[in-house]
């Protein structure tokens, strides 16, 4: 049974969907102003993980993240640039498509754009005007919130503390918490012609407009950061329960933020966090954007790779504080190799390649033949520790921490049985067994789904000149040089390569 936490009712809930075998999500995605910072992949990541689950578990999932590409931001970045307001928006996405594909976020179904939904958020105005949740004034329409008796339940913030826009427009709300659904243009502005005069939509009703338009009145899961729960999914939450006198979203998913800090931990230990505790204002102040001058995320991904930072991230529970630092980077670079290792073994051992495994596509029972071998207990027992890990709120820290488990469990075994020399077929088999559920449940996390590059060399004069460095070792520790053998592994070390002694021979990798 899967739980997932919702900020609404502020607790654990099991997971029920609206229509059974389907989840419809909706992910608040960027505003286009600017490049992407490691801050906006947070979220894709997280919910690209949620939806594998789901999927693995036997559900139809349709998932929903949508382009801000109308805004005063994006107005602002125009005139700075002197350029179109579509134009960099355009840029912009096609920036932010380009991480996402390089974290290996590869699930969203639907990606709307605010401009492609103008007569669908006029039509949502409307409707809010029609039925006394909304007014009009010289060209403006604002969300009257004392209209709306619940108006607070997902923030715990009442109307009158709620604050909504300022400057022009506030001299002509009703009150200063009501908020805008449609903005009358200023001369110069980007505008579409509407009942009230030409002007454009505010934030709040964009979303609200697009997550109806494909997924219904009603749907299942509303995710985004923690910094969103007011005012913008507030917002959205009034907007459309009154429009439609019906529940928006069953289950409200918020992520922790990310701040920039020490490294977090060591990683392949433990997880120390369940996913119990929520995020408090001071980490929503300390939160990496790009006010703070966060960015260079191209840079990143090209430091680290994707698959790096997609790891760093999903080793602690989504609604935990993720703290960013080069360290963290590092640790996880330094865990994952474990896994690299681990593959390069098993190829050895059997001529297959663990990446050109075909992971299950949903959950399978385990035939109970194959429990008799008291190893593949042992890695069922893993299996059912990081089903339950994911089934408790999608608890990606403690999944991970199977999948290290796992790893030193067959390792252990190649070990305990000398699989690098020889094996029986029962051995084999139970290795190929333990190596494929490795396979199913990583695949999940959406990680080790290619070689990473230069894992090991495949340059041929780079693969010549390793050999020439490991030839010259043997001959200095044949002739008992051992000073000359230790700098030639000791300066290889330095450079970033990893020479491996083993029984069938010496070897060599990268990190």
């Amino acid at each position: 049974m899967i739980r997932v936490y919702n900020t609404l009712s502020k607790q654990k809930e099991e997971f029920q969907p609206l229509q059974e075998g389907k989840v419809g999500i909706y992910l608040c995605g960027p505003t286009v102003y600017d490049k992407s910072h490691i801050g906006h992949m947070v979220g894709p990541i997280i919910f690209d993980t949620i939806k594998r689950y789901l999927s693995y578990s036997g559900y139809e999932v349709t998932w929903v993240v949508n382009i801000t590409d109308v805004d005063d931001k994006l107005i602002v970045k125009s005139r700075e640039r002197n350029l179109p307001m579509d134009a960099i928006a355009a840029e912009m996405t096609a920036d932010y498509l380009g991480n996402l594909a390089a974290l290996g976020v590869d699930q969203i179904d639907h990606m709307p754009k605010a401009t492609e939904h103008i007569g669908d958020i006029i039509q949502f105005t409307q409707d809010l005007i029609d039925k006394g949740f909304a007014y009009a004034v010289d060209g403006d329409v604002f969300f009257d919130v004392a209209a709306d008796q619940q108006y607070g339940k997902l923030s715990n913030r009442s109307a009158d503390t709620a604050q909504g826009e300022g400057g022009e427009a506030a001299s002509r709300k009703k009150s200063a918490s009501d908020f805008a659904l449609w903005k009358a243009a200023k001369e110069g502005e980007p505008s579409w012609d509407s009942p009230w005069g030409k002007g454009r939509p505010g934030w709040h009703i964009e979303c609200s407009a697009m997550s109806r338009g494909i997924l219904g009145e009603s749907f299942d899961i509303h995710g985004g950061g923690l910094d969103l729960v007011f005012p913008h999914h507030e917002n959205e939450l009034a907007q459309s329960e009154c429009c439609h006198g019906k529940p928006m979203v069953k289950y409200w998913m918020h992520n922790g933020l990310m701040r920039a800090g020490g490294a977090s931990g060591k990683v392949g230990g433990r997880s120390d966090r369940d996913g119990e505790e929520t995020e408090t204002q001071a980490t929503v102040e300390t939160k990496i954007s790009r006010s703070k001058g966060a960015g260079g995320l191209a840079d990143l991904i090209e430091t680290h790779g994707g698959e790096r930072i997609r790891f760093f991230l999903l080793r602690t529970h989504y609604r935990s504080t993720i703290v960013f630092s080069e360290e963290g980077l590092q640790e996880a670079g330094t865990a994952l190799e474990s896994f690299y290792r681990l593959f390069e073994r098993y190829q050895r051992i059997t001529g297959n390649s663990f990446y050109e495994l075909t992971p299950a596509v949903q959950r399978q029972a385990i035939d109970s033949d194959t429990l008799e071998c008291e190893f593949l207990r042992e890695i069922e027992a893993l299996r059912l520790s990081y089903l339950g890990h994911m089934d408790d709120d999608f608890n990606t820290g403690g999944a991970t921490s199977d999948l290290f488990d796992l790893v030193r469990s067959i390792n252990r075994f190649i070990d305990q049985h000398d699989l690098e020399q020889g094996g029986t077929v029962e051995q084999q088999e139970a290795l190929d067994a333990a190596v494929q559920t490795l396979r199913n449940l990583s695949a999940i996390l959406g990680i080790f789904v290619t070689p990473p590059a230069n894992a090991c060399g495949n340059d041929e004069l780079t693969d010549q000149l390793m050999e020439l460095m490991i030839a010259l070792r043997a001959e200095a520790r044949a002739s008992k040089n051992f000073e000359i053998a230790d700098r030639i592994r000791d300066g290889l070390a330095a450079i970033g390569i990893t020479i491996e002694d083993r029984k069938d021979g010496t070897g060599w990798r990268l990190g």
